[in-house]
């Protein structure tokens, strides 16, 4: 991979932030699922993910910046040594390689094991992922068969319901023990990439629905999309941009945590779009016989 602030498209000075949303950007744009069987898209998002999960952790950024550990997040073993043994007293043993100062690896180990026997047995340790999925399949629930950096492919049931930045432990799925010690835990840090209509407020889904002029006075049944598929509406007579309707029930599912919670649906009066003598007309007229002033509404005289 290379040098992860390029395949991020950000210098080296931005922020937090900036990174965070250059990732969203690129990660939505290469996601495999909006590239089936394109291998290309599906390679460029892994480096996407690869980068971000560096730059992401602002310790890890911190650490390749200062060329501890390289573009896949593998320490450089040279500047790890050197600073933890460089001013070590005299007598400290160094050994001769091919050309680089190295700590001799022989004699640490002797001093961990030693003692111990046999017997010695260390749990392995968890590792960190971080996992980009889709706004529907956070709300509702999925399965995904991912390949992780390190090759391993790993089966993960997403629960409806999960949050963005929350972790989810798949057991028993880290590195491996030591002299038959049980392995380590997978952490998966979700991702919940944007959705295009539907944001997310708690339990609460909310989205946008645009209706006509006609809609709004005499009132209709219109379609429109939850995150369960499209339901039919009703709009009442002489709704108002900006009025909410509130579906019950089909806002976010959490899995044996309580109802689910509501899809909130703000109307927006939506002109056409080519300009219409005629209409205009028609109201120019009748507003001339019904002057108002919608911005003197709860102002004071």
């Amino acid at each position: 991979m290379a040098d992860p602030y390029a395949v991020l498209g950000v210098g080296k000075t931005a922020s937090q932030d900036e990174i965070r949303a250059a990732y969203r950007k690129l990660a939505k744009e290469s996601h495999p699922d909006l590239h089936p069987g394109n291998a290309a898209a599906e390679k460029r998002f892994k480096d996407i993910s690869a980068a971000y999960d560096i730059l992401g952790d602002e310790a890890k950024r911190k650490r390749f910046d200062a060329g501890e550990i390289d573009e896949h997040g593998a320490e450089r073993p040279e500047r790890k040594y050197y600073r933890q043994y460089a001013e070590a007293g005299p007598g400290f043993r160094y050994g001769r390689g091919t050309g680089e100062d190295f700590v001799d690896m022989d004699d640490i180990f002797a001093d961990l094991f030693r003692g111990r026997g046999e017997g010695f047995r260390m749990p392995g340790a968890s590792v960190r992922y971080r996992l980009p999925v889709d706004f529907l399949e956070a709300v509702n629930g999925a399965r995904k068969t991912v390949s992780m950096p390190d090759g391993k492919t790993l089966d993960i049931k997403i629960p409806a319901g999960v949050r963005d930045g929350q972790v989810l432990r798949l057991k028993g799925q880290g590195l491996p023990g030591a002299g038959g010690a049980p392995p380590g835990d997978a952490l998966v840090e979700v991702e919940v990439l944007p959705h295009p209509r539907f944001t997310r407020d708690g339990r609460d889904i909310r989205s946008v629905l645009p209706i006509t002029i006609a809609e709004a006075l005499a009132g209709a049944a219109v379609r429109a999309e939850t995150i369960a598929g499209p339901v039919d509406v009703k709009i009442p007579k002489g709704a108002n941009s900006g009025t909410t309707l509130r579906l019950k029930g089909k806002g976010v599912k959490h899995e044996g945590r309580g109802a689910p919670g509501d899809h909130l649906l703000e109307l927006r009066i939506v002109l056409p779009d080519k300009r219409d003598p005629e209409l205009e007309r028609l109201v120019a007229e009748w507003e001339a016989k019904h002057p108002y002033n919608p911005r003197l509404k709860g102002e004071r005289a």
